[in-house]
């Protein structure tokens, strides 16, 4: 049997992780600047169903990369608060798995929205 109230404490749980990652880490911050003006975009465009639909998995992959970036960064900072190069190595690989997929969106967005763009001034 499912017990609802561990699912809704897990969910409570999982609010406060998404609300302390936009509150309080700046890269988080820059992404959540870029999906709204991505989506203001998209407003003005008139995406279709399938593009919205492959602009926001693109913009849930960034935030959920950032997200698994800044948990890995805390807890290493807790195991290890002194500079530790293994440490250093695994944050940087976090960190450069982040700029992988915002890579990624930022192609797909172009591909999105480029023939539109290049229509619209062109």
């Amino acid at each position: 049997m499912i017990n609802i109230r561990k699912v809704f404490r897990s969910f409570r749980f999982a609010m406060r992780g998404i609300a302390a990652l936009f509150l309080y880490e700046n890269n988080a911050k820059v992404h959540l600047v870029a999906a709204v003006a991505v989506v203001v975009l998209g407003l003005w465009l008139g995406l279709s169903s399938l593009e919205w639909a492959i602009i926001l998995s693109q913009i849930g992959l960034v935030w959920m990369a950032e997200a698994f970036n800044t948990a890995l960064e805390k807890l290493a900072d807790v195991v290890s608060p002194e500079r530790h190069p293994g440490i250093g190595a695994a944050k940087d690989m976090a960190a450069g798995g982040v700029l992988m997929v915002v890579i990624m969106a930022v192609l797909v967005g172009l591909i999105v929205f480029g023939g539109r763009l290049y229509a619209l001034f062109f």
